[in-house]
């Protein structure tokens, strides 16, 4: 190892001069959860932010992505991606239902709406759809089988904070959509959630479900989960998100020095060209192919002999895990296009304070690996 260490990411962190005097109105307050003030102006300004009207504050997405399956009543089969963070499937199977595994676009790596219709059964309530990196889904696509077989939509969008779609926040499609601000996000609370509601009485009901079911000081009116954000969780928030342009900013630069770079390497493809609007530079993913000189796990061995330790996002993929891999949906030869993104992938550290030096190190090695 030849210089100091360089990870996939490094939280983005609110000033010690931002926070205080958010931390000064909790000590004066002495309240410290449900449902405080803090939190009250956190849900506000991130709505009026995201452009949506109806959200609720969770302590983290996926219990969101429970509740959101809780609320309509999911208990039978849902269809989503091989392709994502272990989450997205353990919270399919934490609401009581059970995960169905449908290929994705071998472009985008989001769920392939064709190959979702392909898995519609009498069983299947519901899609969860995971916004890869921030790519927007085919959201006209997975609507339009939604509609066709009346099934519940839902977004798995914790990488799309901020990320728009022909001028409209992404967030707002599908029934429900989930974000997540755990400390690794584009914005992040230290770790917290957040579920965008079509209207009013949604969002109301799920502020209910996030509350025990509680309706006041005697009734109970269902099974409810405790998904409540703290009121410190609320201060990094926000103090964080008046500098999230700026944050989003700093992304999109260093993802264009990746671009530049490394889009002419032959064997290599960068999936998320910068520039694009909406976009949010979550991540800086690469695909590995055969005319690169080594193998992506080769790749990933040689940077981590710098110091370098990028992430294979996504690998294994969740179908090849122990709990799922014996789904029928999980074999092989269903997911012809989620086998090689598993194998291929690599994503390159990115996060907004990455000193270009730290990034000229990752360049280096991945434009001439031997």
């Amino acid at each position: 190892m030849s210089s100091s260490p360089v990870f996939v990411t490094r939280p983005v962190l609110p000033s010690l001069t931002d926070i205080m005097p958010f931390l000064e109105r909790i000590w004066t307050s002495r309240v410290l959860s449900n449902n405080g003030p803090l939190l009250q102006q956190f849900e506000a300004d991130l709505a009026r932010y995201l452009g949506v009207e109806f959200l609720s504050i969770v302590c983290n997405a996926s219990l969101g992505l429970v509740l959101a399956l809780r609320h309509y009543g999911i208990t039978g089969e849902v269809i989503t991606s091989p392709f994502s963070f272990v989450a997205t499937s353990h919270a399919i199977r934490w609401a009581g239902a059970e995960p169905v595994f449908a290929d994705i676009d071998p472009h985008t790596l989001n769920l392939d709406p064709a190959a979702v219709e392909a898995s519609i059964t009498p069983r299947t309530q519901a899609i969860m759809a995971v916004h890869c990196y921030g790519i927007p889904c085919d959201t006209e696509g997975l609507a339009a089988v939604a509609r066709r077989h009346g099934l519940r939509l839902i977004y798995d969008a914790a990488h799309a904070f901020g990320v728009r779609k022909n001028g409209h926040p992404l967030v707002a499609e599908g029934d429900l959509s989930v974000l997540s601000f755990h400390a690794t996000k584009v914005f992040n609370s230290f770790e917290g959630g957040a579920i965008v509601s079509p209207d009013r009485e949604t969002k109301l009901a799920l502020d209910r479900l996030a509350n025990y079911g509680i309706v006041d000081e005697v009734t109970v009116s269902e099974i409810g989960l405790n998904t409540k954000m703290s009121e410190l969780h609320a201060a990094v928030g926000l103090a964080l998100l008046p500098r999230i342009d700026e944050i989003i900013d700093a992304r999109d630069h260093l993802a264009n020095r990746y671009w530049q770079a490394l889009s002419q390497v032959p064997g290599l493809h960068c999936l998320c060209p910068p520039g694009q609007p909406g976009q949010n530079s979550y991540m800086f993913p690469i695909r590995v192919g055969p005319e690169y000189p080594m193998s992506r796990d080769a790749l990933h061995a040689r940077l981590k002999e710098d110091g370098i330790f990028a992430r294979r996002y996504f690998h294994p993929l969740i179908s090849d895990l122990p709990m799922y891999r014996d789904l029928p949906s999980a074999a092989p030869e269903n997911l012809p296009n989620a086998r090689p993104a598993g194998e291929q992938i690599l994503c390159l550290p990115l996060y907004p304070d990455l000193p270009e030096a730290d990034q000229d190190r990752v360049i280096g090695i991945v434009s001439q690996p031997c």
